[in-house]
């Protein structure tokens, strides 16, 4: 089994190819890791056991017979429970739905199964999607398979971390503010979220329904790089355009990038949330490689982080979370979701004087924070979307100046959350939301872990998120961190190859991650 569930998705649909293995004992040694893990993690929260064991059965005799292989042909594969799949409750939380049962695939899910994957079942997710922890009203909490006491991330965190385990090679996500990226950093595997606009999410569960300022995007989970490349070759194919009128036609890329003629920015602090000693290293590391490549790799300071910040906050609050209190209807509030809800819904004028009084003490980070949240009139809205227009200009502006390829940089300033702690750490995603307001395509590679002596250099001021952010990084040690590459708009062959060459690197370091403890 271990030899099995080691494979990456790439090197299953291969030996499947060659008849060196068969989908049934592929599917059959990933079900038994994840019963073997799952009591511990609570990942995967819908089982398709019995109909994955069905169709293996029939991707066997599809095979012996010498029929046309999908490329993943009997390849297992898990799928984050906010996409509907045939006969299963896509829930998002919300206990209202936890009887529901979809009546066809989400179309990223079709696709994926007519390629020839197997569904193994559904993974967790946080209440509506909306909390770097995994944790909700109907299945429960999700904890890292690195340490029990730690978050998978979010929103993606089942898929995440039944991944790092070893019950799945391939998983499909989505992400509007780095929930296919942070879980990765924090569970040591590699996601990626395309250019906005490249997937469709029919068939996603319609969190924020109506909001279009920021785009959301299915993304893909894997421990090997060149699968996150597959499924992406699998998943971006023509045809969206036909059901889906916000798809442009805008072809997959496939085009061998050289690394020696790319010019890659990095930055290693956005000036909001400084990153911890080994997020910090990791990415100079991993500079360093790009270069020896023959990269040119320069340092960056990107312009106007907070104000990117403060733009998403603004964007993704601007009803007041009035939808969200809609669409959570009469099913039970998780707590944190419920404190997001009523920091949002508070008048805007008493937001505004609890932030003045909070920089007035030198609370700058929460007045930052809580300055940009709440509901907008249409004129503020109107208003702030032209901001975000801009701000995206002057990004893409000051890359065109330097004629960079991509950038790479932290994926968050800490490693995996402990439980319970990341309402206090807003702040924590402005490393990966920055690219979904910008809409470029980015990803995470898993790089190395905490090494001793470098858990934390930070000064707990009297900021309750500096103070909370110190307390994460105590007892890290051994904990995944990673690196975030993210190139141009349609570039995401850039951001692969990048990928790529940074997992070479990384796999050939001593303290590159072995299997998480459970």
């Amino acid at each position: 089994m271990n030899a099995i569930i080691n494979l990456s998705a790439t090197e299953i649909a291969q030996a499947i190819a060659k008849n060196e293995l068969s989908p049934s004992e592929v599917v059959q040694a990933h079900i038994q890791r994840i019963e073997a893990v799952n009591p511990q993690l609570n990942a995967v929260v819908v089982s398709l056991f019995e109909q994955a064991r069905a169709e293996a059965k029939i991707k066997d005799a599809a095979r012996q017979r010498g029929d046309t292989l999908g490329l993943l042909h009997g390849v297992p594969i898990t799928i984050k429970e906010s996409f509907d799949v045939v006969g299963t409750p896509t829930t998002v939380g919300l206990t209202e739905l936890a009887r529901s049962k979809a009546t066809h695939n989400a179309v990223m899910v079709e696709r994926l199964r007519q390629a020839g994957a197997i569904i193994l079942g559904k993974t967790n997710v946080p209440h509506m999607c909306s909390m770097n922890e995994t944790d909700n009203p109907v299945y429960g909490r999700t904890n890292n398979p690195w340490n029990l006491e730690r978050a998978p991330g979010g929103s993606s965190g089942g898929e995440a971390a039944i991944i790092a385990a070893g019950g799945s090679p391939l998983g499909l996500g989505s992400d509007i503010a780095g929930s296919v990226r942070l879980p990765a950093q924090a569970c040591g595997i590699h996601g990626f979220k395309p250019t906005s606009r490249r997937l469709t999410l029919v068939g996603h569960a319609p969190l924020f329904a109506g909001q279009q300022a920021i785009i959301a995007q299915p993304g893909v989970m894997a421990r090997s790089v060149c699968d996150l490349t597959l499924a992406m070759k699998i998943l971006a194919a023509p045809g969206q355009e036909a059901f889906d009128t916000n798809i442009p036609l805008v072809p997959w890329c496939e085009a061998d990038i050289q690394i020696e003629k790319l010019r890659i920015a990095f930055y290693t602090d956005n000036g909001i949330l400084s990153p911890s000693p080994a997020i910090r290293r990791v990415v100079r590391e991993a500079a360093e490689a790009l270069e020896k490549r023959g990269a040119i790799v320069e340092e960056w300071t990107p312009p106007d982080l907070l104000k990117a910040s403060q733009l998403y906050n603004q964007l993704l609050t601007a009803d007041g979370f009035a939808t969200l209190k809609r669409q959570v209807g009469r099913s039970k509030w998780h707590p944190r979701i419920k404190q997001y809800y009523q920091l949002a819904a508070t008048p805007k004028k008493l937001l505004n004087s609890v932030a003045a009084i909070s920089g007035f003490f030198g609370l700058d980070d929460m007045a930052n924070s809580l300055g940009a949240v709440g509901e907008l009139s249409v004129t503020d809205y109107w208003r702030v979307i032209h901001e975000r227009d801009r701000f995206c200009t002057q990004f893409l502006t000051a890359m065109n100046a330097k004629q960079y390829d991509a950038i790479i940089c932290p994926p968050t300033a800490l490693p995996a959350l402990t439980h319970n702690s990341g309402f206090l750490l807003s702040d924590d995603i402005n490393y990966t939301n920055l690219y979904n307001l910008l809409g470029m395509p980015a990803g995470v590679v898993a790089a190395t872990r905490v090494r001793q002596g470098e858990e934390s250099d930070r000064e707990p001021r009297k900021s309750i998120i500096s103070r909370t952010a110190y307390k994460v990084e105590q007892g890290s040690v051994g904990l995944p961190v990673g690196v975030q590459i993210a190139a141009r708009h349609w570039h995401e062959d850039v951001v692969l190859a990048v990928m790529s060459a940074l997992e070479e690197h990384f796999k050939a370091q001593p303290d590159y991650l072995a299997h998480p403890p459970v």
